[in-house]
């Protein structure tokens, strides 16, 4: 489980055998097996190294997924551990789906997301972009609004958000499991 909260900014140095070089982020009690989470994505270390970590990262992953088929800057955060601070949402790391960035004006961004994820995202309710915990403040059809504050942008890759980048997207937990208790108490 993780927060959305991006602890650190890495980057992947190398996609064949997977490997992130994260200086930035405190990798102290990390062990072989844990997870992280790389730009949205829940990957398991299969071992430490002096900058940073490996993992593998499946082709499937590859397929269901974007930016982590090639180097460039991640967004990291440790799983959480009982006691931590829940500070965005709880997020699995498990990418519900790609969206791709429509238009950026200022500090809102507007994501077109994939069909079947629209009927998750509500207005005011959490979202992940890529790793990091976001609410929503609009929601027309396909297309959701956030706004991404300076210091979100400071610590996060999400200053690179530009129309046509895709994105990762995990829609809220909670809301997951509403839409399928609702479903079931209708016999759908």
């Amino acid at each position: 489980m993780f927060t959305g909260i991006v602890q650190a900014v890495g980057k992947i140095v190398r996609v064949k055998p997977f490997e992130v070089d994260c200086a930035g982020l405190d990798l102290a009690g990390v062990a072989v097996g844990d997870s992280i989470c790389v730009q949205g994505v829940c990957l398991t270390v299969t071992s430490i190294r002096p900058r940073g970590f490996t993992a593998d990262v499946s082709e499937e992953t590859l397929r269901v997924t974007a930016g982590l088929d090639r180097p460039g800057e991640v967004n990291l955060e440790r799983s959480l551990a009982v006691g931590d601070k829940l500070g965005g949402h709880l997020v699995t790391g498990h990418v519900d789906g790609v969206g791709e960035v429509r238009s950026r004006e200022g500090s809102v961004v507007a994501v077109k997301m994939p069909k079947e994820l629209t009927k998750y995202v509500a207005r005011k309710g959490s979202v992940c972009v890529d790793g990091v915990s976001l609410t929503v403040n609009r929601v027309n059809g396909e297309v959701f609004e956030a706004n991404l504050i300076p210091h979100t942008l400071q610590v996060t890759t999400l200053a690179r958000l530009a129309p046509g980048v895709r994105v990762n997207l995990e829609i809220d937990l909670v809301a997951r499991y509403v839409e399928r208790i609702i479903r079931e108490s209708k016999g759908v």
